[in-house]
Parts: structure tokens; sequence; C-alpha cells
């Protein structure tokens, strides 16, 4: 099981309570009890490991509350009962206390002093072995999550028990916890990333190297520190604006932001318009529209009638520090789609514009990891005033953009250094020709501000290189696809035989890349029938899905979707005649099919499923969990830590897809409730099973709710 969001689970609030995400007792951790309300200053939530074992757990821990305040209530007055006068002397206002005063005169009394002075310093030792017993167990997760739980304003409200259920995915003949309602995090975590969480990193005092951009990567809490809790929509949120119109404005209420309005304002990022927030198409280098300065770069290049997929030969785009999205956004419409990449940085929430604008984008910065994107996976990457460092480490990150690049692709960089003349301009300008020149790439156009590079389509370069020339190129044993949690290396990365001979990838123009098997399908031993009957299943599958959607949906409804575990991303390439994109997810523990994906002018990212998603909160319309349950099973991992983050991701009023085994199934209706779900519809699904057994289809609809708080700022 990956670090990150293990095996805790929820638990059940007390009235009135603000309490901490978890907490443990005795070194153990459990599920929230009625009594834990009796000891409000020893903890605050206590949460079972396995759900399996919450029951006695829960029993344990009151049992041994119990004894304790049996023990600290009683023990005193067991010491009344055993010595007569010693009430008088802890209760010197009563009567028998006066009497006892007189009757004790001239004589001594050390003895029944010292049992006195031994009751107090024994109960003092009590208190404090509870104290620091409790205190360190709970401080940590105190000081992260203090006061990070709320109510439902219209859900919750029953203190009592939880209800039992057997249907706990993995526990055959076990009895499984089902809580009536999950926790709801605090409304100022109304935006939480839990694996790029800040907070995190300050509180447990990551030593990290901020220079290098650690500070962005992620790093995901423990399980102990964990918030498992419903993330909450800000006040007064509406369901969004619907494509294509959300690429132009946003509902300010959804991303209450508008500081990026007031310090870009010069560069028309965005507008602050009443309750809406407009998009006008700037950015920090094309103030007048990424429209025409898209154009403008095509022209650069010599493409035919200025349209920059140069008859569908340019087809997938990194943009890297993209801002608002903007540049991706106007690709759109040219065939183009651009993996929009930000970091949650001082320009906080421009990834949450992008997609709430339904505009592809993923956090992520280029820091000391790979990219979560396999070798040669875009034809194009641009850098507009993206404030990156290129030289820093001996080019690492230039290597990296290398390494992404497919043979004969481009990188489109404006910045000063293309064109101003002073000192410090001209010195960064020199020492990055010299390195581009040394990985080989060369000046495709320079204009103005603008300059675009371009990779070599074969070996030659590297090998007449001469001896000793830096940057090196990788060793033979280093696998360029290898990107989950990989360290970047400052190599160039040269192609395979294969490709070399090709003189470039091979891949067919757009759109007839989507359905044409891709010269990497080899690499897994899939064959070109293979390849063609897994698109023809898929377009039957997603056929039927529509279908069972069509009640609930229009043809705007859905824009950004997801694909949980997209295998070579036929499920994406049979939406191609709707208005939508997919952000296609393959595990790190598989195959590395995603290289496929890109090969067919998809777009995804690799990603384990134990651990939270890089995104905000409220960001996908649909999710497509294709046996994403039973894999989870395997692994060990928690499917109702699963669940919570799939609510984090979704959208109110949006949907998920859930195909997988019966058992799953009815493992999930158990928790419709407690998630605030609906059961739209269940189907079978087939005899077309991916797992060699019956599979159902359930779709499900998140509810849209509001906390108490989030009402009466609405109101």
């Amino acid at each position: 099981m990956g670090e990150g969001w293990g095996e805790g689970r929820p638990g059940v609030e007390g009235p009135g309570r603000s309490l901490a995400p978890e907490n443990t007792w005795g070194g153990k951790n459990h599920m929230s009890c009625p009594l834990a309300a009796t000891f409000p200053h020893y903890l605050s939530l206590s949460q079972c490991p396995k759900r399996k074992s919450v029951s006695k757990q829960c029993t344990e821990f009151e049992s041994e509350l119990l004894q304790w305040s049996w023990i600290v209530s009683f023990y005193p007055l067991v010491l009344l009962s055993a010595e007569p006068g010693l009430s008088d002397r802890l209760l010197p206002g009563s009567s028998q206390s006066r009497s006892g005063r007189k009757m004790s005169r001239g004589r001594p009394d050390g003895g029944q002093n010292k049992r006195l002075v031994s009751l107090i310093l024994g109960l003092v030792v009590i208190c404090g072995v509870l104290f620091i017993y409790s205190r360190k167990s709970s401080s940590s997760a105190l000081e992260y999550g203090t006061k990070s739980f709320r109510k439902f304003s219209s859900y919750l409200g029953s203190d009592e028990d939880a209800d039992e259920s057997p249907s706990v995915l993995g526990e055959d003949g076990e009895d499984g916890f089902i809580p009536k309602s999950f926790l709801v995090c605090d409304d100022r975590h109304s935006e939480l990333i839990p694996c790029l969480d800040r907070n995190l990193i300050y509180q447990t005092r990551m030593k990290l190297e901020l220079s290098l951009m650690e500070h962005y990567e992620r790093h995901c809490p423990l399980p102990e520190r964990r918030y498992n809790c419903l993330i909450p929509p800000p006040p007064g949120y509406k369901i969004p604006v619907k494509w294509p119109k959300s690429r132009d404005e946003v509902w300010k209420a959804n991303i209450p932001h508008t500081h990026l309005a007031t310090e870009k304002s010069d560069q028309n990022w965005m507008i602050v318009k009443g309750e809406k927030i407009v998009f006008p198409g700037g950015g920090t280098h094309f103030h007048y529209g990424a429209d025409k300065y898209i154009a403008s770069i095509a022209n650069m290049l010599n493409f035919p009638n200025n349209n920059l997929n140069n008859g569908g030969k340019l087809r997938t785009v990194l943009d890297v520090g993209c801002g608002v999205a903007s540049f991706g956004a106007y690709l759109l419409s040219s065939d183009i789609i651009a993996m929009s990449l930000a970091p949650n940085d001082v320009h906080q929430n421009q990834i949450q514009f992008a997609l709430e604008r339904g505009i592809p984008a993923y956090l992520g910065v280029l820091g000391t990891k790979r990219l979560p994107y396999p070798s040669r996976s875009f034809e194009l990457a641009h850098c507009s005033r993206c404030r990156i460092d290129w030289l820093q480490r001996d080019g690492i990150l230039l290597l990296e953009l290398d390494r992404l690049l497919r043979p004969g692709g481009y990188f489109a960089y404006s910045s000063p250094e293309a064109y101003a003349q002073d000192e410090e301009d001209l010195r960064i300008w020199k020492e990055m020709s010299a390195l581009v020149e040394r990985m080989c790439w060369k000046i495709a156009a320079k204009r103005n501000q603008t300059v675009v590079w371009v990779k070599p389509l074969t070996n030659d370069c590297y090998m007449n290189r001469p001896p000793g020339t830096l940057p090196p190129l990788c060793k033979s044993g280093d696998d360029p696809d290898a990107i989950y949690g990989v360290n970047m290396e400052a190599c160039i990365t040269p192609y395979s035989e294969q490709i070399h001979r090709a003189k470039g990838s091979g891949l067919a123009p757009w759109p007839a890349r989507l359905t044409s098997p891709p010269p990497r399908l080899s690499d897994f031993g899939f064959s070109t029938d293979m390849f063609n009957k897994d698109t023809e299943v898929w377009q039957q599958r997603v056929e039927n899905y529509w279908n069972l959607l069509n009640p609930k949906i229009e043809s705007n409804t859905l824009r950004n979707i997801m694909d949980m575990k997209a295998n070579i991303g036929s499920f994406a390439a049979a939406l191609k005649g709707k208005d939508v994109w997919v952000m296609n997810v393959v595990p790190e523990d598989g195959p590395n099919t995603l290289k496929l994906i890109y090969d067919r002018g998809l777009i995804g990212t690799v990603h384990n499923w134990c651990e939270a998603f890089s995104t905000y909160p409220r960001t996908y319309d649909l999710l497509h969990a294709g046996n994403i349950f039973s894999d989870i099973e395997k692994k060990r991992c928690s499917a109702v830590d699963l669940l919570i983050e799939m609510d984090r991701i979704l959208r109110p009023k949006g949907f998920i897809i859930v195909r997988d085994k019966p058992r799953v199934v009815e493992f999930l209706k158990s928790y419709l409730k407690s998630l605030h779900w609906e059961a739209v519809t269940t189907a079978e699904a087939g005899q077309d099973s991916e797992q060699g057994e019956d599979e159902t289809v359930f779709v499900i609809q998140k509810k849209i709710w509001r906390t108490s708080e989030s009402v009466r700022v609405s109101e």
C-alpha cells in the first residue's frame, strides 16, 4: 500500500463538538465511540484501522476508559470509607468535620496527614498518567486537524450509533461498520488537496529544499493525519457554467479568489464582473489574446493556414506554468489537446480556475521528480513567462522536457531572455543557447519575443558529439517511461533503434491517430486485432452507458471526465463525438499503457489510488471506475478512503459509473446514504467482462448539499 491515506475509517461526531480528524488511544486507532464525549480533554476523534474489528475495538476502548473513569471517580470514596474521619478533613465545611476538629485537638495526627498526602499524590499520579497517555497519542493529530469537521445542516442530526452491515468489501463473513453519516470538514478545507497541502509540510516540519521546488511536489499525509471527512462546497456554490460558455466565464462563488484579477489586471488573465469571473483569453505574454498568439507561432513554423495542428500532425501539448490555462483553452478549437500544468504556488487556484472552465489541467511542478507522463508524449512543449530556471542543475529541467518531446517535437519559449538586451538576460540566453545546442536542438524560428526550438528526429547528432560532452546520454538501463516517484536525470534520452530508423514517431495524423494501432503497441504484446477489438468493445460499452445516463443528462451536462483505470484509452476514444475531455489514469503498479494513450492523441497520468489525486475538490463531472475497487482490495488499501476521495473530486450533481463485481456494487450501495449519493440505475455488464467473471454496471449521482455555515453565509 502506498504511503498516503491508508486504512482509517470515518467516525461519528458528538453533539456540537469540533473534532480533529484522527486520534489514537493506547497506540491503536479506534472508531469514535459514544463514551469519547466523556473525555473531551483527552481525545477528539478515534478511528479503527480495520473495519472488521471496529465493534471489538470500540468496546475495548470504552471498557478501558470506563476502568480509568471508575478508578479516578471512586478511588477517593474507597479511601474515605476505609478511614473514618478522613472525609472531615477533605470536606472541612461539614458538621462532621467541625466536630472532628474538636475531638482531634491535642492529639498527634501525623499518620493521618501522611495518608492524606499519599491520597493526594496518588490522585495526581493517576491524572498525570492519563494526561501523558492521551497526550502522547493525540497531540500531533490535534495540531493538524483541530476544528476540522462540521455537520450537515440538513442531513446530520442524530447521534445514535451507526448501522451494522455485513457487506464490507474484502471481508466476507465479518461484520462491517457502516456510518449513518460521514463527518464533514470545516468550511476552511473546502479546497483541500491532501497530497499537496502546505499546512501538512509546515506542521510536520518536512526538510525540503525550497530552491528545488520540493514543497510543491506530492507529500501525502500518513493515515493518522488524514482528513477523513467530506469536503463541503464553498458558501453560495452554484452548479458550474456549462461548456463552451464556461471557457469564458465561471461563477465567482465557486472559486472565491479574485487576487489574480487584481495582480494580473494589465495582462487580461481574468476580470471580476458581478457574480462571475470572466476570462478575456489573455496571458502574461499574450495580453491581446491566446488565439492570436497561437496563430503567430503557427505562422513562425510555416504551418498551413496558420493552424498549429499542422494538418493533424501536432496533437498533444504540454503547457508548463499555464496560469489559468487560456493557452490550452484556445488550442481546443484546433483539435489540439494540452496538458496545462502548474503548481499550487503563489498563483493559487490557477489550475482550479482551469478545471472550472472545462479545460484539461493538472497540478504539478518541474522539481526533483519526473513528471507523470511517459517519454515521447508531446509534439509541443510551451513556456510563456513561466519563471523557470532552465539552467539549474546542469539543465535537468530542460532535459525533462526533452524526455517528454516526440522526435521532431517543438519547445516554444516566450521570455525576456529571448529578446531583451540587458546584461543578465544576455547571459542567460547565451548559456541556454549553448545548452540546447549540446542537446542537439536547433532553432526552428525566432521572432520578436518568442523562440521555437526543434528536437532531432534521429540519434545521429547524439552519436556525433565529441566525447565527454555534457549533458551525457542516459545509461542503457534507464527506463524513460518509469515515472511514478522517479527522480529526474540530467541526461539525454536517446531513441530506440526502431524510432531511429523510422526517423520519427510513426504516428498517424489526428483524428486517424485515435483508432490507428500505435507503434508502441508491441511493447505490451498487443496485436492489432486485440487493439481493434478493445476499441469496438468500448464503443458499445460507452453507448450503453449513455443510454443509462440519458434520463439524467443533457448534451452539455458533462465536460470533465476521468477514467480511473484507463488501460489503453478506448473508453476515452469512444467519447470522441461528444464535447468532453477525459483524464486517463493508469495504475502505477501495472503495465504503463499511458504511452499508448498519448500515442492515440489522448492525455492522462499515472496514479496510485491508495493516495489522493492531484486535483482540487469538485473538478470532475463524471468518474468511470472500471474494476478499480477490485484493484484496491488486492492492494489491501481502504475502499472507504477511495469513496471519500471520489466524493472530493466529483462535482455536486456529478456521476459515477462503476463497472465491477456484483459484491462490490452491493458494498457501494451500503454507503450511498452515508456519502449523500443516490443510485441512478443498475445493469448487467454483459459477456465482455475484463475479469473473466460476472460484472455489474452501477450508475450513481452525487447530491448537492451545504453545511449550516454555508447556508448562513449564502442567505
